[in-house]
């Protein structure tokens, strides 16, 4: 996880979001500022999704969000198999659903750029079966897919000349294009040199031009020189930074150490330097040398087609195969002492690229600690230069960032309750929205049907019998009110019975000893068990009777719905069937006017309208590129010439300048010949 942070951290750092972002305040991101930052990668892929998500429902930033990932065929993680988490967590913009698809989306740019940008031309829009009986739109849907395969061809061919390169036709017409230029600046020098020669101290004029390039190209280089000596003195102040750095860890260290751990810290700094300067650096420097030669060796060769690269393809395939049948020879003549050998270069060769593993993974540990030892020290004197105050440490500071983490975690929860919430109630609202426009649409529609079907009133009638049915209902609760009157009664009814009982209690014992007296007791022992098996058997059959009522009376229930959404999608069909026969009424009815009222007529005169109107505009966009280039050429000839004159007007000033100072010395001159 924290090698998907760095790595969404690395791309947005660069071009062209350039967020500079860190680990820590990438992390501390809200889900807003997650999902707006979602949505900017999402708009440099396709420019149509730059858009503020605070400006639209969250239902609709959800759903724009999934329908261009769609495109992109992106696949939720493993961890997300339910869309509708997937879907929840783009909403509230939780970290585990944004960040896996930032890190996706940032590891192939271009890719999706290509991907989007296809897609706005070779997704098939799906015509109904119904509509492509129609000829027109028949005939029209066979041309919109001849248009898409004639795109991809395009798009192919295109493609192809971008690898291909440049062609020599191409080259030749820009060369020729340029000793055009050539010549055509060559004749306007030459004009300009006759005009030039005709203006006094021309000379003097072109050497202060001349002057003046060669100082704005000093100026230039001197610019250049300053910022060098800004950057090297920008280096030095960092090499001063880690100097320092060096001497405190090194001041640290002397204050508690012994000279035996300094002198084993220095020998393994030592041995760790050794190791760099005389196996890990030389090699290193072998492999970029030889990457270099063959990088040169292949510049320097002509360049290839696709025959000749299938050639180095066999032969490479053929060499290998060589390499392959010398391996296996080499192992079938393979001797005990050669295997010793080869286990114990094997064991060599494996701590060897362990030593080079764990000197380049202390290497970058080492870059790393001092770049964070360098940031350090830079936010400390941040921190000085705003609060004046020193920096926390030790203890102080671990409680400080606990303290701060807690409330961090405290308030992250906090806020996530309230995106959720919100994400919530901007769902409930949208769709109570929905159910009140889609209540007031079915009112308006069933009047409108009423109306048209001649049986207005008919809602109104429903609303009676729902207020009679609510009558009945209270009619109901009074018959429950008497049974439970009627209930009492029985209540009292028992007891007077049961007082009954009591009072002929000694009346029923006497009966008993007459009964015995007159041995009737085993015939109504008798009696009573065929009268208790019948009623256990009639009980038995009353609740099997029960279960099938109740059964039959839910499968009447949902036959009623059937048969009520039945007649339901029955009428709508009739409506739509009415509108197909009005539609094609006033399609073949023989009054233009009806006509023109058809909605294939309206759309035919909206096609027209708008092919002629894309016609004109063509031509003005023809029209505009035919002219542009010699407009362009003429408004910098009147640039030019304005330019001219008004070094003419500049030349002809000083001249009478010159003149009349002239004149006014020969008049003194006179003057002192007259006295």
């Amino acid at each position: 996880m924290s090698d998907q942070i760095k790595s969404i951290v690395e791309k947005l750092n660069k071009e062209p979001f350039k967020k500079n972002y860190n680990l820590i305040t990438f992390d501390s991101l809200e889900s807003m500022q997650l999902l707006q930052l979602l949505n900017d990668v999402l708009g440099e892929i396709d420019p149509k999704h730059v858009v503020d998500i605070r400006e639209e429902m969250p239902e609709q930033t959800a759903k724009r969000m999934l329908s261009l990932l769609g495109i992109l065929k992106y696949k939720p993680p493993g961890s997300i198999n339910d869309l509708s988490t997937f879907r929840q967590g783009l909403v509230i913009g939780s970290k585990p659903v944004i960040h896996p698809v930032l890190h996706w989306l940032l590891q192939r740019t271009n890719e999706l750029k290509k991907r989007a940008y296809l897609a706005r031309f070779l997704i098939k829009l799906e015509v109904p079966a119904e509509f492509l009986q129609d000829d027109t739109v028949a005939d029209t849907n066979k041309q919109y897919e001849d248009l898409m395969e004639a795109f991809k061809s395009l798009h192919k061919e295109c493609d192809q000349l971008k690898t291909s390169g440049f062609s020599t036709a191409e080259i030749r017409r820009d060369i020729t294009a340029m000793e055009e230029e050539k010549d055509q600046l060559i004749k306007r020098v030459e004009r300009l040199k006759k005009r030039v020669e005709t203006v006094q101290n021309h000379q003097r004029m072109l050497e202060i031009a001349r002057q003046l390039r060669v100082e704005k190209e000093r100026e230039e280089s001197l610019a250049q020189q300053k910022q060098e000596q800004k950057n090297q003195l920008f280096h030095a102040e960092q090499r001063l930074q880690r100097v320092q750095l060096q001497l405190k860890d090194m001041q640290h260290a002397v204050v508690d150490s012994k000279p035996e751990s300094l002198m084993k810290r220095l020998e393994e700094e030592i041995k760790f330097n050794s190791y760099l300067c005389s196996e890990k650096f030389p090699r290193e420097l072998e492999s970029k040398k030889q990457s270099l030669y063959f990088l040169q060796k292949v510049v320097s060769e002509p360049a290839m087609g696709q025959s000749d690269l299938n050639e180095l393809e066999t032969k490479i395939n053929e060499v290998n195969a060589q390499i392959n049948q010398l391996i296996e020879k080499r192992m079938m003549k393979y001797e005990p002492i050669d295997s010793k050998f080869s286990m114990y270069r094997q064991q060599a060769s494996i701590i060897s690229r362990k030593k080079e593993a764990k000197a380049e993974e202390l290497q970058a540990a080492k870059e790393e600690m001092s770049n964070m030892e360098r940031q350090m020290l830079q936010k400390a004197n941040q921190a000085r230069e705003l609060d004046g105050t020193e920096v926390l440490k030790g203890d102080e500071f671990k409680r400080y960032v606990n303290k701060l983490r807690s409330k961090n975690t405290f308030y992250k929860k906090k806020r996530q309750e309230i995106a959720e919430i919100t994400a919530e109630y901007g769902i409930l609202q949208r769709t109570e929205e929905l159910l009140k426009q889609r209540h007031e649409a079915i009112q308006q529609q069933l009047q409108a049907i009423e109306d048209k079907k001649g049986i207005s009133g008919y809602s109104y009638t429903q609303e009676e019998l729902e207020r009679v049915s609510a009558a009945k209902s209270e009619m109901d609760e009074m018959k429950g009110r008497t049974l439970d009157n009627m209930s009492e009664m029985v209540k009292k009814l028992n007891a007077m019975v049961a007082d009954k009982k009591s009072s002929l209690a000694p009346i029923i014992k006497e009966l008993r000893q007459l009964r015995q007296n007159c041995q009737l007791t085993q015939e109504c022992d008798e009696k009573k068990v065929q009268y208790d098996s019948c009623a256990a058997g009639l009980e038995s059959n009353r609740s099997t009777l029960e279960q099938e009522v109740k059964g039959l009376r839910e499968e009447c229930i949902q036959e009623e719905s059937c048969y009520h959404h039945t007649n339901c999608m029955k009428k709508n069909l009739e409506i739509q069937l009415q509108r197909a026969k009005d539609e094609m009424k006033t399609y073949v009815s023989p009054d233009p006017q009806d006509r023109r009222k058809a909605i294939r007529e309206q759309y035919t005169r909206m096609i027209l309208e708008q092919e002629n109107l894309g016609k004109k505009l063509r031509e003005k966009q023809k029209a505009v590129r035919e002219s542009h280039g010699p407009n362009m050429k003429q408004a910098k000839m009147w640039r030019d010439f304005e330019q001219l004159m008004e070094c003419k007007r500049e030349c002809f000033l000083k001249q009478q300048n010159q003149t009349s100072v002239g004149q006014v010395i020969q008049e003194g001159g006179e003057d002192r010949l007259v006295l």
